[in-house]
């Protein structure tokens, strides 16, 4: 039988091509994105985290097992602690302080994700916010994989981005987070169809980051 977690990413499947497919991924992989559009997705991708971390917090909190609130909890330390220094030193290519980060106004995309993450944290089971989360990190990885491919043995500005989401660290923390759908799945049948739901959400958000961020998006208004 068919881990639920690969149930998901089947229903994800165009979305996930259409990851691939992106120009952000495609000229970042190649080291020929704007710097600009990179200079958004640090600005964005740094508020963005912080909700990440805050709903792998809330998560924590509803878990009923201690090796997964270990799990949770552990996710959200290492987002703030280790991922977020990779953003910092990104923004320091561009002369931006770490409070230049803390002062970027979300744009709307971002908005609409991070709102989604906190309410399904605060509203949702742990079954729905296990599968809420799941396209961004396992969405991460098959990108980078993806850029990996498309850079091949060239090193230009955006290699450490690919070396960041491509690493052994990077692929553990993917795992669990699919064991995670996959446990949750199998305790929780009757919530397969809100985790479904979660999931796809949160997979075109993660589609429309990447365009939020090639076109600089920002308020119309």
């Amino acid at each position: 039988m068919m881990p639920f977690s690969e149930e998901l990413l089947a229903d994800g499947e165009q979305i996930w091509q259409a990851q691939y497919d992106h120009p952000f991924v495609r000229e970042l992989a190649e080291g020929t994105l704007d710097p600009a559009a990179f200079e958004t997705w640090v600005r964005q991708d740094y508020r963005y985290l912080l909700d990440y971390a805050r709903t792998h917090a809330i998560a924590g909190t509803k878990a009923r097992e201690e090796s997964t609130m270990a799990h949770l909890l552990g996710v959200a330390e290492r987002i703030l602690n280790e991922e977020m220094d990779l953003h910092r030193e990104f923004a320091a290519e561009y002369g931006l302080a770490p409070e230049d980060l803390e002062a970027t106004a979300k744009a709307p995309t971002c908005v609409a994700y991070t709102n989604f993450l906190v309410r399904t944290a605060h509203e949702g089971s742990l079954a729905e916010i296990a599968a809420a989360i799941y396209p961004c990190a396992q969405g991460y990885l098959d990108v980078a994989e993806r850029m990996a491919e498309i850079q091949g043995d060239a090193d230009h500005r955006y290699t450490p981005f690919i070396e960041k989401y491509t690493s052994d660290a990077f692929r553990d923390a993917v795992t669990q987070t699919r064991e995670l759908v996959d446990r949750c799945g199998e305790q929780f049948p009757g919530e397969r169809d809100a985790m479904r739901e979660a999931f796809l959400t949160s997979a075109r958000l993660e589609h429309d980051f990447w365009e939020m961020a090639y076109t600089t998006e920002e308020w119309a208004v």
